[in-house]
């Protein structure tokens, strides 16, 4: 929420949180207003990790503050071992988009993947990740789920920003320059470059020497 994380959880964290979070606990549904409302001040903690007896209860109550999105992306790799990324607004990303209805979400995530990078040689590996963020439109506050995909690609496809969706750049970057992005794009999609990171690269091509 407003970039910074709203953990919930069923049990406290084991491990230190990290410096400014808060830890706080959930009993009643001030006590989530409470943590919504910090967690959006600008002068609010960096994060929060809300604690409670019954998990679901609390996601429910979280879920019935927002309107729902479903969305999917692409995390796409081609022959090389290069991530395929799009700078939009400044920011660095990857290709994703709201998921139409009817529309199977793996489906939804080929089509973004060729409309906003204009790539057309794709082939669905597997589920990588998914992701959560809230952001307001219209007046209304709106949860985002995005189900993230592994794909292969080929360099061999010309690349094409969709410049109506505010695309300024689309490019296969290397695993050195994905680690530095990590600083120039969403807190959401760190966990998504993480996953992809960890992975094996293709036969042949080696990780970068830290």
């Amino acid at each position: 929420m407003g970039g910074r994380p709203l953990v919930l959880a069923a049990e406290a964290p084991r491990a230190p949180l990290p410096q400014g979070f808060q830890q706080r606990v959930y009993r009643t549904l001030a006590d989530l207003d409470a943590a919504m409302d910090a967690i959006a001040r600008t002068d609010g903690p960096p994060g929060i990790f809300l604690v409670a007896d019954d998990l679901d209860t609390l996601w429910d109550a979280f879920r019935a503050r927002f309107v729902f999105v479903q969305a999917a992306g692409g995390v796409v790799q081609d022959e090389h071992g290069r991530l395929l990324a799009i700078r939009r607004l400044g920011m660095w990303d990857l290709p994703k988009g709201k998921v139409d209805p009817g529309e199977a979400i793996d489906g939804a995530a080929l089509r973004e993947v060729r409309e906003e990078c204009g790539v057309q040689q794709l082939a669905l590996v597997r589920p990588i990740a998914h992701t959560w963020h809230t952001y307001v439109r219209d007046g209304r506050e709106h949860l985002k789920r995005t189900d993230w995909f592994l794909m292969q690609g080929s360099s061999a496809d010309v690349l094409v920003p969709q410049a109506e969706e505010d695309i300024a750049e689309v490019a296969w970057l290397e695993r050195a320059t994905v680690e530095a992005m990590r600083a120039e794009t969403y807190p959401s999609l760190r966990r998504v470059l993480d996953a992809w990171l960890a992975m094996d690269p293709p036969p042949g091509v080696s990780r970068p020497t830290p």
